[in-house]
C-alpha cells in the first residue's frame, strides 16, 4: 500500500476522527449505562469500592470496525479481504456477545463455547494454518494446540481485566510494537493502519479507564481484544509480517501472569477453575497497592523492558528465542512470589 500525501494527511485525519468519537460515545455511554444499571457492583474479585459502569468496550471496539471499514473503503486502501471479513464480523460478534455477558452473565461454559467457536473460525478463515508450527509434530496436532492458545488468548484479556486500565494500556503496547514491527521489515503498511485505529480507539478509552477507572470496558472490550489480537496473530504470523516469537516476547506478561497463575492454582487449589482473585496484579492490589501504582508498574514493564526485547527480536531473529526467556523470567518468578500463595481465596 502506497499513500500520496492527500491520503496520508486524509489518514491521520481520520485517525484523529477516531479518538474524538471514542470519547464523546465513551460519555454517552456512561450516561446511557447508569440510566440503564448497567454497573459493576462492589464485589470479592472486581476490587472496587464503588459502582461503577461497565461495558465500555463496545464503545471502542464499533468505532474501531468502522474506522477501518469506512477508511479502507474511502481510500481504497488494500487490507486483506480475510482479514476485514473476520474482523467485522467476528469482531461484531465478540463485542456484542460480551456486552450481553456485561448484562445478564452468561454462564461460563457458554462463554468458552463461543470462544471455541471464534477460534475455529480464524483458522478456517486463513485456510487452517497452524500459529504455532512446532517440528516433527503432525499437522493436525499443530492445529489443535493453536486452536487452543487462540481459545486461551481470548480468556487472557478476560483474566487481565482485573485492575484499571491494565487491559487499555496492554492493548496500546502491543498495538505500537506491532506498527514498529511491521515498519521495521517494511511490511504490510495497511496493517499498520489497522493496529493505529486501535491503538488510538484505546488511547481515547484510557482517559476514562485510568486509574481510577470511571469506567470499565467489560467482556464487550476483553472477548473483543482477544479476538482481535488472536486474529492479527494467526495473520501476521502465516503470512510473515511479524514471527510468534516476537508476539511471545509482547505478550509476555499477560500469558506469563495468567499461565503461572493458573498452573500454580491447580496445586494449591481445589476448585482451580472457579472466580478468583488470585493474580499477582489483584494481591497487591488488595494487600494496599493502589490501582495507579499497579498500572504503572506494568506499564513500565511493559515499555522499558519488553519493548527492545520485541525490536531485538525483529532486528535479529536468530535472538527471538532469548529474548522470550528474558521476557518470561521476570513474570513468573513475581506471579510465584504474589500471586495464588497470597490469595485470600
Amino acid at each position: 500500500m502506497r499513500l500520496d500525501l492527500v491520503n496520508f494527511y486524509g489518514l491521520i485525519s481520520s485517525l484523529f476522527l477516531s479518538f474524538i468519537t471514542t470519547i464523546v460515545g465513551v460519555k454517552m455511554y456512561k450516561l446511557f449505562s447508569i440510566n440503564r444499571d448497567i454497573v459493576a457492583q462492589p464485589n470479592f474479585r472486581n476490587l472496587h469500592q464503588i459502582p461503577t459502569p461497565r461495558g465500555g468496550g463496545i464503545v471502542f471496539s464499533v468505532i474501531f470496525l468502522f474506522s477501518v471499514l469506512i477508511t479502507g473503503t474511502w481510500y481504497s486502501l488494500c487490507i486483506n479481504e480475510n482479514l476485514i471479513f473476520i474482523l467485522l464480523c467476528g469482531g461484531l460478534i465478540a463485542s456484542i456477545f460480551g456486552f450481553i455477558d456485561d448484562i445478564v452473565e452468561i454462564k461460563a461454559k457458554v462463554k468458552l463455547f463461543v470462544q471455541s467457536v471464534l477460534a475455529v473460525f480464524i483458522l478456517f478463515t486463513f485456510g487452517w494454518q497452524p500459529v504455532l508450527n512446532l517440528p516433527w509434530v503432525p499437522a493436525l496436532i499443530n492445529l489443535v494446540i493453536s486452536w487452543f492458545a487462540l481459545v486461551w488468548l481470548m480468556n487472557v484479556f478476560n483474566f487481565m481485566d482485573g485492575s484499571d486500565g491494565i487491559v487499555t494500556s496492554g492493548t496500546i503496547f502491543f498495538c505500537l510494537s506491532s506498527i514498529l514491527s511491521i515498519y521495521l521489515v517494511n511490511g504490510d503498511l495497511s496493517l499498520i493502519l489497522v493496529f493505529s485505529f486501535l491503538a488510538v480507539s484505546c488511547i481515547g478509552f484510557l482517559l476514562f479507564n485510568f486509574p481510577p477507572a470511571s469506567i470499565f470496558m467489560g467482556d464487550s472490550g476483553s472477548l473483543f481484544l482477544g479476538f482481535f489480537f488472536s486474529t492479527l496473530i494467526t495473520f501476521t504470523v502465516t503470512s510473515g509480517e511479524i514471527s510468534v516469537w516476537t508476539w511471545l516476547i509482547m505478550l509476555a506478561y499477560f500469558l506469563g501472569d495468567t499461565t503461572t497463575t493458573s498452573i500454580l492454582r491447580i496445586f494449591l487449589v481445589k476448585r482451580w477453575y472457579s472466580v478468583h482473585r488470585s493474580h499477582a496484579y489483584q494481591n497487591l492490589v488488595r494487600l494496599g497497592r493502589s490501582h495507579l501504582k499497579i498500572f504503572f508498574g506494568i506499564s513500565l514493564y511493559h515499555f522499558l523492558w519488553l519493548f527492545p526485547l520485541v525490536i531485538c527480536s525483529v532486528l535479529q531473529p536468530i535472538l527471538a528465542p532469548l529474548g522470550v526467556f528474558l521476557a518470561y523470567i521476570p513474570v513468573i518468578i513475581w506471579t510465584i512470589r504474589y500471586g495464588p500463595s497470597l490469595s485470600s481465596s
